[in-house]
């Protein structure tokens, strides 16, 4: 793991890259997003559903309780990082998305 401490990228939720990295040796979120049913079709399904459904999973062990926040965490560099793909260079799913992924999904 490296972290790059930069003055304009802050963010109060570094615990979650931890958890992260033990998500990542037992594999839970992939066994758990490979059970979901994929139902979106079009070219604007941007982020990968297990990136999703790993970002509604840390978001709410980082104490987020809804998507309210989704659009601040989208922009989050831990969020990002912890979310994966296309979402470090970009951004994480954005409050509309994750609240389609938590009431379709």
């Amino acid at each position: 793991m490296r972290l790059k401490f930069l003055g304009t990228q802050l963010s109060s939720d570094g615990g979650l890259l931890v958890m992260r990295e033990l998500d990542d040796v037992l594999g839970l979120s992939n066994l758990a997003s490979g059970a979901l049913n994929n139902n979106r079709r079009g070219k604007k399904t941007v982020h990968r559903l297990g990136g999703i459904f790993r970002q509604s999973v840390y978001g709410l062990l980082a104490g987020y309780e809804d998507v309210n926040d989704a659009d601040r965490l989208a922009l989050d560099p831990v969020m990002r990082q912890v979310v994966g793909g296309r979402a470090v260079e970009v951004q994480a799913a954005s409050a509309s998305q994750m609240g389609r992924f938590e009431t379709e999904t």
